[in-house]
């Protein structure tokens, strides 16, 4: 087994010391940056993601892996800043405005930064401002947004109406989650799509970045 696979191996198996103990002598055989992160990393959360999808595993097990990955992440990012290697895409998430639940956003996140994207999180209780203005500063292309209380929906539609207002409608890709929603709610305010859990939500995103 290659160092790069014991290093996808050793990610779904959830090991953090043997996952950056795997990548830093990667590094040190001078192995590309990108394979490290493609094949090693990325793969092995893509493997995670397929069988948190097929009911194969639960997410006490996605969350271990998660911590591996991140134990990798940490040595390789300024690596991967230092020779400009870009990540697949900018994503803005949060919780909407009066919403406080924050458990399936947060797997969502960790789902999404397991396939290489770069998550910029905001949180619980986010405005739809917020949620715009980030988006506009970080120049990122999709906007996600969870919502776990049918009193907090309507927030989702605020966002899309600022969108339209400020121009960014068509020009950002706008997805939303959580328990009380559909697809059939998410036509109806105008998102681009309706992400119903964290497997979803990257299957969507790597569609809208042309991965797929």
């Amino acid at each position: 087994m290659t160092v790069i696979q014991e290093l996808s191996e050793q990610l779904q198996q959830g090991n953090p010391k043997n996952v950056a103990e795997l990548t830093r002598q990667a590094i040190n055989e001078n192995i590309d940056i990108k394979t490290i992160l493609d094949k090693g990393l990325i793969a092995g959360m893509s493997v995670i993601g397929e069988k948190f999808k097929a009911h194969e595993i639960f997410l006490p097990h996605v969350l271990l892996a998660a911590k591996a990955m991140y134990a990798g992440m940490d040595l390789l990012k300024p690596l991967l800043l230092k020779e400009g290697i870009p990540t697949r895409g900018k994503v803005i998430i949060g919780s909407v405005q009066g919403d406080l639940h924050d458990i399936g956003k947060n797997l969502v996140a960790i789902m999404l930064k397991g396939a290489g994207f770069e998550v910029i999180d905001l949180g619980n209780d986010v405005s739809p401002e917020k949620f715009l203005d980030t988006a506009e500063k970080e120049n990122a292309g999709v906007v996600g947004m969870s919502a776990l209380l049918t009193t907090t929906m309507p927030v989702m539609k605020k966002v899309i109406d600022l969108a339209r207002a400020r121009g960014l409608y068509g020009k950002k890709r706008f997805i939303v989650g959580g328990a009380p929603l559909s697809s059939e709610y998410a036509k109806e305010i105008g998102a681009d799509a309706y992400c119903f859990d964290g497997v979803s939500a990257v299957e969507t995103v790597k569609r809208f970045a042309g991965i797929f």
